[in-house]
């Protein structure tokens, strides 16, 4: 790994950090140097992970502001700082059009996937910025770029956490902390398991993919080391899709 990719002595925060697409940012900022703090709303999983990686674990649900504020002063009284942070927590709720909308659920995809980010976002960034800059990445989805008849809540909420991403851009930028979205499109998780062992959704999903193939947790991952190193230095405000 080039230098610019390297994150040497910087101190990420990922929530969402204990499986698929965050469990992978998290590795990969591992391997290039960070040291990261695990968080999920399980406590046991968190824990579990953080074990395995040898890394600080503080259990968090992102639906609650107070969980947030223990998490990152959880994180600087373990680690001292803040230089990125990355929100992957997310739910897609329940499927179906706004006709049918449960608005239970909606305000749940609501809080967690967009909300959160909002809460957690006003309360590491002044830390970021204190160390003299950072970077944030906020987890969008391809779904918030796209019309969307069955996952309706989830890609409205993704599509506000890139708006937040441009905001928060021009809101930070002056003080040196970028803030970026990712977009990924279809990936191979657990959670996508289904769909991937539904043949005739899969043709016609891979027909819409230029690369015929779905994506990796790692190719994620690579993307956001990227945004967070010296590497992405130079960019900000910028929504990345990652769809093949």
């Amino acid at each position: 790994m080039t230098a610019t990719f390297r994150m040497d002595g910087k101190i990420a925060v990922i929530t969402g950090s204990t499986r698929g697409i965050g469990l992978a940012i998290a590795e990969a900022m591992i391997m290039a140097g960070a040291r990261v703090v695990i968080s999920s709303e399980d406590a046991e999983d968190t824990a579990s992970v953080a074990r395995r990686l040898g890394m600080p674990g503080i259990a968090a649900d992102v639906a609650d502001a107070a969980a947030l504020a223990r998490l990152v002063d959880g994180t600087l009284q373990t680690c001292g700082a803040i230089d990125v942070l990355v929100c992957n927590a997310g739910i897609t709720g329940k499927p179906g059009p706004f006709a049918e909308v449960d608005m239970r659920d909606f305000d749940r995809v609501m809080s967690i996937n967009l909300r959160s980010q909002v809460v957690l976002s006003n309360l590491a960034l002044p830390h970021i910025a204190a160390r003299g800059g950072g970077a944030a990445i906020l987890v969008s989805s391809l779904s918030g770029l796209r019309g969307n008849g069955r996952i309706n809540a989830y890609a409205l909420a993704k599509a506000g956490v890139a708006q937040l991403a441009r905001n928060l851009a021009v809101e930070w930028g002056p003080r040196n902390v970028r803030v970026n979205a990712l977009s990924p499109g279809f990936i191979a998780t657990e959670l996508s398991a289904p769909l991937l062992a539904d043949p005739a959704f899969m043709a016609r999903r891979m027909a819409m993919t230029p690369l015929r193939r779905p994506g990796t947790p790692q190719e994620v991952a690579g993307a956001a080391v990227f945004l967070a190193s010296a590497a992405g230095g130079f960019v900000t405000g910028h929504n990345l899709v990652i769809d093949g």
